[in-house]
């Protein structure tokens, strides 16, 4: 039985636009990242199944966008929120290499844990939360045509978890805002890739 799922990254916040390490921290879509989320809505026009979407207010808004004028509504999986960075959040990368070197060097290289400062600890940590959050939503709606909108560190963490790769692949991986990355589950233990940071409907 296949089953389809969907990982949409938010649309932009004004954190984004200057680079801050957003995490926990609970913003709203910008201007640009409503227009964006419209895209999504333009693209998708209500054909899925279900759509689950991160507690935090830019997931959640991007979702409410897609399902607009037609009979769906999303439903929330707190176990799908952003990464918690903890002291990094509000700061943007070159702030963290001021203040945080070592730090920042160990979850950069990292393979087994990819370490950070506070919140979640950890990528293997939020690698572990995704990933089970995947599969008890394609567990629970198999056959079905899913979408999950969450965060760009959240889902990438959740591609560490689905396939097992080494934390700082991390570092390898870029979702801009509300990228498409398709996954079909069939009968192998690991989804087949469809698509990855797809961004198309934003250029039509």
């Amino acid at each position: 039985m296949k089953t389809e799922v969907f990982l949409v990254r938010h649309g932009e916040t004004e954190w984004n636009k200057l680079g801050r390490f957003q995490g926990s921290t609970d913003l709203e879509l910008s201007e640009e990242g409503i227009k964006q989320a419209r895209c999504l809505q333009k693209r998708f026009k209500g054909d899925f199944d279900y759509i689950f979407c991160s507690p935090l207010k830019r997931a959640f808004q991007t979702a409410s966008i897609i399902c607009e004028n037609i009979e769906k509504e999303p439903i929330i999986v707190d176990e799908i929120t952003e990464i918690n960075f903890g002291a990094w959040e509000g700061l943007t990368l070159d702030e963290i290499k001021k203040k945080y070197p070592k730090d920042l060097y160990a979850w950069r290289t990292d393979e087994i844990n990819g370490p950070f400062t506070g919140g979640e600890l950890s990528t293997r940590n939020a690698s572990i939360r995704a990933k089970n959050a995947i599969y008890d939503i394609i567990n629970k709606y198999q056959g079905s045509k899913i979408l999950i909108v969450a965060h760009g560190g959240i889902i990438k963490a959740g591609l560490i978890g689905l396939y097992n790769w080494r934390m700082n692949m991390y570092q390898n991986l870029n979702l801009n805002n509300t990228a498409v990355t398709h996954l079909i589950f069939k009968d192998s233990p690991y989804p087949v890739i469809m698509s990855f940071n797809d961004t198309s409907h934003l250029s039509k």
